[in-house]
């Protein structure tokens, strides 16, 4: 239901919805997942658990505000997804920067990822809800399939992933902060998060104005209307000011490079597109796309680092663009407040700078069977064929696949009976 401010408003509405009722090309595209004899934008108004914030910003009304209350006199919306959303967080160290978030995080639920020494207490600030996870506790909960799980590095995130039970996924990093836009105004990147993963992605068709669900903007003049309704929107992924997310060698090179521009934008990636995804500030649907986050083998005794979030992004990537499902980039922004050490990320990277120039190619080339129509399916057959075709490259990639494999059974296991998730083809399947 669309909430508005005022009569003008509501009759504006009523006078679009008359006028795009009367033809069929654009409000009789089918009703799947949908209000029957809706145009996609206004379908989506209709459903959307944030209509008041997604539908008035993208109809151009003037209701409710995001981040806002109502007028005088009505309730003010509480936090969205708050019964439907979990935070993880890997740390290593106390939690004081949830300080700074408090007014936009403390709602929710947290699960707490503490890598390294299980024996050290990390300090998480008074009135939050959370619950915490060390190496004991990953040891004692998946048995000989905690195997899969790495150790000293933030890939530990993933068994947060697993632990969940939430519709919603958003983790972030311990030396993140909330930032501010141009105007000085902070930046709750948890909200803008949502308003992503509750708006539909174009992912097979690009659109020059960007995300066509935003304010201010719309599907352009040629732009197919038998697309327009999108596709559900499996990932968030968020971007930083401040300190980039470079790989060793740039940040040996721009030591003291900073990034300022902020960007007003959200922008569905293309399908057969790959991208290289920062788990610092993302946010996902567990029950579409949760099987496939899984950060890989990395850290201790692994010989490769800080590549867990770019494999986990290639993985979904692939299995979001066979099963149509879409993948969004942009805002929201954090700050990120320190740069890691360069000769030590060089030494966790630098056989995957080299593994990347075959890794990437064979994301590329990969193709999933059309018998894939789950998650879980396409995750199985991915670690099939980097067994297959990447272990010529290290052995470690044999290791990989099977982990892989276990990391699906565990989170199989974990997720109660043998229960598929719920991600399903869009019925784009190759």
């Amino acid at each position: 239901m669309l909430v508005v401010s005022d009569v003008s408003v509501a009759f504006k509405s009523l006078l679009l919805a008359l006028f795009l009722s009367t033809f069929p090309l654009i409000s009789s595209c089918g009703t799947t997942g949908r209000s029957a004899g809706l145009t996609p934008r206004l379908a989506h108004c209709v459903a959307s658990p944030v209509s008041t914030i997604v539908c008035s910003t993208a109809l151009g009304l003037t209701g409710t505000k995001a981040g806002g209350a109502k007028k005088a006199g009505m309730a003010v919306r509480g936090p969205l997804l708050k019964d439907e959303l979990d935070i993880v967080i890997p740390t290593i160290r106390d939690l004081a920067f949830l300080e700074q978030w408090r007014p936009y995080l403390s709602p929710y639920h947290l699960i707490i990822v503490q890598d390294g020494d299980p024996t050290k207490k990390i300090h998480v600030p008074e009135g939050y809800d959370y619950e915490l996870y060390n190496r004991n506790d990953i040891n004692r909960i998946l048995g000989p399939k905690a195997s899969c799980i790495s150790f000293k590095d933030s890939a530990c995130r993933c068994f947060g992933f697993m632990m969940s039970k939430k519709k919603y996924i958003f983790t972030i990093d311990d030396d993140c902060w909330v930032a501010k836009d141009p105007s000085g105004h902070e930046i709750n990147a948890l909200e803008q998060h949502i308003t992503n993963l509750l708006s539909p992605s174009t992912p097979f068709f690009f659109n020059t104005l960007y995300d066509p669900y935003r304010a201010g903007a719309d599907f352009v003049r040629g732009y197919p209307f038998s697309m327009r309704e999108g596709v559900a929107t499996a990932i968030s992924h968020g971007l930083w000011l401040n300190v980039p997310d470079y790989d060793a060698p740039t940040q040996l090179v721009k030591p003291s490079e900073k990034n300022t521009r902020f960007v007003d934008a959200v922008m569905t990636i293309p399908k057969g597109t790959l991208f290289p995804m920062c788990g610092m500030n993302l946010a996902f649907d567990r029950e579409m796309i949760g099987a496939a986050m899984y950060f890989g083998l990395m850290g201790d005794g692994q010989p490769i680092g800080r590549y867990d979030d770019m494999w986990a992004g290639w993985c979904c990537k692939v299995i979001c663009d066979h099963l149509g499902f879409g993948v969004k980039t942009g805002l929201p922004y954090i700050h990120h407040s320190k740069a890691s050490n360069p000769f030590v990320n060089l030494k966790k990277e630098y056989k995957g700078i080299f593994w990347q120039e075959e890794i990437i190619p064979f994301f590329q080339q990969v193709v999933l069977p059309k018998e894939a129509v789950t998650v879980e399916q396409c995750y199985i057959e991915l670690a099939k064929q980097v067994g297959e075709k990447l272990n010529g490259l290290d052995p470690y990639f044999t290791k990989l696949s099977e982990a892989m494999v276990t990391w699906i059974e565990a989170w199989t296991e974990l997720s109660g009976t043998a229960k598929k998730s719920d991600a399903t083809s869009n019925g784009s399947v190759n």
